[in-house]
């Protein structure tokens, strides 16, 4: 029996591909980018023992899967399923959308409860623009697919760039009410691709917030800890009402009450979406008597203990390696 010594970690975030079906300007160069090989990535197995040693140890609740995008990882269903099976209380993804809709179906049936789906535009020309390569009438149909699929929650999220989408979020936010689903509103990060552009592209918060208030009635909600979105319930004039988040980590940075670790597609541990770099996982899981926990929990340790309390101001890792 392992030895609890939490909770201290809520959430897991890992990355189960390093590949992506789109190039988002914010996150990945549209070229120069080569694939890992398959050998060293994280096989189903080694995610499903790090989640379970964390729930015993460290009191984890929720495993997110992210990317790249999640969806092309081969057979994702099953790891979903192994992940459920071994007492992983809420699995979650994170998706651009693209094979949601022929794929959420099974996810749901596979253990997901929970999606985050991307939605960076309504217009199919600014869609096209921002994701190199994704197709707004996928996404459309992949949110829809979600919906019917009778998941426990769907949600979307915006990253709201100046001179692309920041005129959007009011049509956003009334696409998201139409369908009574909750909308997360997130600022650009100093991150890999957008650390060159952030000083033009960012949108603080608080000027969404103000675009949102001539249209909507926000009434704010009570703060929840260890959470990293500030709610709102936003009504529109007919009366309907949704949830709706914003994510704020340039302008109200969330470091000191963070639960979350990450873990790259080849099992590096990240404490935290700024850091490069972080203990390489992927050898004591893969040692050939089984996973080397007491090497682990070293690493773990150590990882908790450079979670910074102030937000750290850039990193040059890619977003799409890093999961989000």
């Amino acid at each position: 029996m392992i030895e609890r010594v939490g909770p201290i970690i809520d959430c897991l975030r890992v990355s189960v591909a390093d590949r992506c079906n789109m190039r988002c300007l914010y996150c990945m160069p549209s070229v120069g980018i080569s694939p890992l090989p398959r050998q060293e990535i994280l096989r189903f197995e080694e995610i499903v023992a790090l989640a379970r040693f964390l729930r015993e140890r460290y009191g984890l609740r929720t495993v997110r899967l992210t990317g790249g995008e999640p969806l092309l990882r081969r057979r994702i269903e099953r790891l979903v399923e192994m992940l459920s099976d071994s007492g992983v209380e809420d699995i979650a993804l994170t998706t651009n959308g693209q094979l949601l809709p022929e794929m959420a179906a099974s996810l749901r049936r596979a253990g997901i409860g929970r999606i985050n789906i991307s939605l960076d535009s309504l217009r199919p020309d600014c869609f096209a623009r921002l994701t190199r390569g994704g197709q707004l009438g996928r996404a459309l149909d992949g949110i829809e697919a979600a919906r019917a699929a009778g998941l426990r929650s769907v949600k979307l999220n915006t990253v709201v760039l100046r001179g692309m989408n920041d005129t959007e979020v009011c049509d956003l936010l009334h696409f998201a009410m139409e369908r009574g689903l909750e909308i997360r509103f997130l600022e650009l990060m100093a991150i890999g691709a957008a650390a060159r552009r952030h000083r033009a592209w960012f949108v603080p918060s608080h000027e969404v917030i103000q675009q949102l208030e001539s249209r909507f009635e926000l009434e704010p909600l009570e703060s929840i800890a260890g959470h990293s979105a500030r709610m709102y319930i936003a009504r529109n004039s007919g009366g309907q009402a949704t949830r709706v988040g914003f994510i704020s980590p340039e302008t109200q940075p969330f470091c000191a009450d963070c639960r979350r670790l990450r873990v790259t597609s080849d099992g590096h541990l990240l404490a935290c979406l700024m850091h490069s770099s972080g203990p390489h996982l992927l050898p004591s899981l893969r040692r050939s008597g089984g996973p080397n926990y007491e090497t682990i929990d070293r690493a773990i340790r150590a990882s908790l203990a450079r979670k910074p309390v102030v937000r750290e101001r850039f990193s040059p890792q890619l977003m799409a390696a890093i999961g989000g």
